[in-house]
């Protein structure tokens, strides 16, 4: 039976990651000695691949691998982070973070609707499972999928491509796919594996980028979520 496939983005679209991520970019940047970025910089580190932000912000080259390791120990391994929803306790970045308000009744919704549904993030799938599996998003979805720890895998194309390969994807048979994102990385993935993308405004995406990089359509609010996908399934 030909399957709807519901992709979705996971930092920005169905938590707000950024405390954590911002947190765990700051400490790296510290320990290196190197200038902070700005706020403004700080907020594009939430989407593409850690290793591609900091060469934008002047990472020294010869230090990126083990900057890299760094960050990924402050948002994995070492619990340093004040916990925004257990005070007093001391998380990870990864954990440094919360669900969108009114997404677990809206996966549900999508689930109970017919609709498969798999997260396809650029965070190292790795960092995506224990996140998904603390806030209980792993129980609402059908599958989750994302980038590779040795960075062979690293943009949402070649992680869409990869879900595909693993839900075993037929387009011939009939699957159809949408992908659900809040950043520029979500629309260009898509349009390289010929998807459409369904722009998510409550995220991080700075103003006009989700137009600019080729939704065909925005929502501002979590709520219009079901009714967006039934609505581009249906048309």
């Amino acid at each position: 039976m030909a399957r709807k496939v519901v992709l979705l983005d996971l930092d920005g679209t169905l938590t707000e990651s950024a405390p954590g991520i911002i947190a765990s970019v700051c400490k790296t940047f510290e320990d290196f000695n190197v200038p902070i970025p700005s706020d403004d910089e700080l907020q594009r580190f939430i989407g593409p691949a850690i290793i591609d932000s900091m060469k934008r912000n002047n990472f020294p080259a010869d230090k990126l691998d083990e900057g890299v390791a760094r960050y990924r120990h402050y948002y994995t391994e070492e619990a340093v982070f004040d916990d925004p929803n257990n005070p007093g306790q001391k998380v990870t970045g990864g954990l440094y973070n919360s669900v969108f308000s009114g997404i677990p009744e809206q996966l549900k919704e999508l689930r109970k609707r017919g609709y498969f549904l798999a997260i396809a993030t650029c965070k190292p799938e790795y960092q995506a499972v224990p996140v998904c599996e603390h806030f209980g998003i792993d129980t609402l979805v059908d599958g989750i999928y994302g980038a590779s720890k040795d960075n062979s895998r690293l943009t949402k194309d070649l992680v869409i491509r990869y879900a595909f390969e693993n839900i075993n994807f037929d387009a011939d048979n009939g699957d159809r796919a949408l992908m659900v994102g809040d950043r520029w990385t979500d629309a260009d993935g898509a349009k390289a594996c010929g998807l459409d993308c369904l722009g998510c405004g409550w995220g991080y995406a700075e103003p006009g980028e989700l137009k600019e990089h080729g939704c065909y359509r925005i929502i501002d609010k979590v709520n219009e979520l079901t009714q967006a996908v039934e609505e581009y399934f249906n048309k």
